[in-house]
């Protein structure tokens, strides 16, 4: 018998204290690959859940890139980039993210969570100031406190009240390094960050502006480069990160910036460093995931999905704005409602997800649905019906 203070007994008691919280969590299998169908428990569902904007994962280009590479160089880098598993298509990755965004440089790593945490700790020392919007990621948040840096948070997408605290942190520490890191789009809002304003005010007051792209790169400005090319901002901030994984139908993270900030996180960003480097076979899909992006069909299929965002929120009734964004979340409040709403849908037929703490403040629980290529006007239809029916009002 184990004692009553065993591991798993007082870890037993923390599940259940999640599962009265309606916070608990659980992996369910997929059988299929990424698409606007996917299989989970035998049955297909029309899928609302993807941050695959562009259909991408699936994309006969990108796996036929990724089957390449893995008979060229194998199933895995074997080693970090530092010691001997720096291969070929790493090195291609960096060069087509570099002059996708129009950068100097770039550097590619195993994850968005592994980005932020080593670009962000290896750039502040304890003296210096970072500020953070609100609602920014997770990893954003971790690697601000890890980097030991003065942390401060300023209100969502709020000049003023960044401003505020600019002026705070200059007459704090007048030599001191302020960094000023937001994503461009939100991951659980789908709302967009005022980029010009940022960008005024770092100059202002002399920081640096490090903006994450993951859910604005493929789908935002002339050549979908993202939310600062949009903004025409994009030679104005030091340090650009994305993810692989979402529209750009792979996996990893990445940095753009100048030479001397890549050559700077090649040495000290730790969690590059001491990371075997990630599979080739990623690395030449995301390369592949790029080129159709910047391609007419990427184009094509960039204007497709806009147009099935302006069909969903029509459907819903959503207030539209000059902010539109793939990600739709519609407010529930209470996570244990949250979580029953998204298993009526998937007894319909529809994998909505829940979202609550602590991808979400307690008592913002929400449906995040999102719309991709990939999805059809019926799709669409489909989904507002479903809601429509279920009581939930806009």
């Amino acid at each position: 018998m184990k004692p009553a203070n065993s591991l798993d007994g007082e870890l037993s008691r923390r599940l259940a204290a999640l599962r009265e919280q309606g916070l608990y969590r659980e992996l369910r299998r997929v059988d299929s690959p990424q698409s606007a169908r996917i299989q989970i428990g035998g049955r297909t569902l029309l899928n609302f859940g993807s941050n695959d904007y562009l259909g991408l994962a699936n994309e006969p280009a990108l796996k036929e890139a990724a089957v390449k590479a893995i008979e060229r160089f194998g199933t895995g880098a074997g080693a970090s980039r530092l010691v001997c598993g720096s291969m070929a298509p790493h090195h291609e990755l960096d060069e087509a993210l570099a002059a996708f965004k129009c950068s100097e440089a770039a550097l590619s790593f195993s994850t968005g969570y592994a980005t932020a945490l080593g670009t962000i700790c290896a750039l502040l020392e304890k003296n210096d100031v970072i500020l953070i919007d609100k609602r920014v990621h997770a990893s954003i948040v971790d690697a601000a406190r890890l980097s030991g840096a003065k942390l401060r948070v300023f209100a969502h997408n709020d000049p003023n009240d960044l401003e505020d605290i600019l002026k705070w942190a200059g007459a704090r520490t007048p030599k001191s390094q302020v960094l000023i890191v937001t994503e461009s789009v939100f991951s659980m809002d789908g709302d967009q960050a005022p980029m010009r304003a940022l960008v005024d005010l770092k100059d202002k007051y002399g920081a640096w502006l490090m903006v994450d792209e993951a859910h604005a790169a493929g789908l935002f400005g002339k050549n979908r480069r993202g939310l600062a090319e949009e903004a025409g901002v994009s030679d104005r901030i030091e340090i650009q990160m994305g993810t692989l994984g979402k529209a750009v139908g792979s996996a990893g993270g990445y940095i753009c910036g100048s030479r001397v900030l890549i050559d700077f996180l090649v040495n000290r960003a730790r969690s590059f460093i001491f990371s075997t480097a990630p599979p080739p076979a990623a690395a030449a899909a995301a390369v592949a995931g790029l080129r159709f992006i910047e391609s007419k069909a990427g184009a094509d299929r960039c204007r497709s999905m806009w147009r099935l965002v302006s069909e969903c929120t029509s459907g819903l009734g959503l207030q539209t704005t000059n902010s539109p964004s793939a990600i739709l979340p519609i407010l529930i409040g209470d996570e244990s409602r949250a979580v029953n709403t998204s298993a009526l849908l998937r007894a319909q037929g529809l994998f909505v997800p829940a979202i609550r703490y602590p991808a979400v403040a307690r008592g913002r629980a929400r449906l995040r649905l999102t719309v991709t290529a990939g999805h059809s006007p019926a799709d669409i239809s489909t989904l507002t019906g479903a809601l429509h029916d279920l009581g939930i009002g806009f």
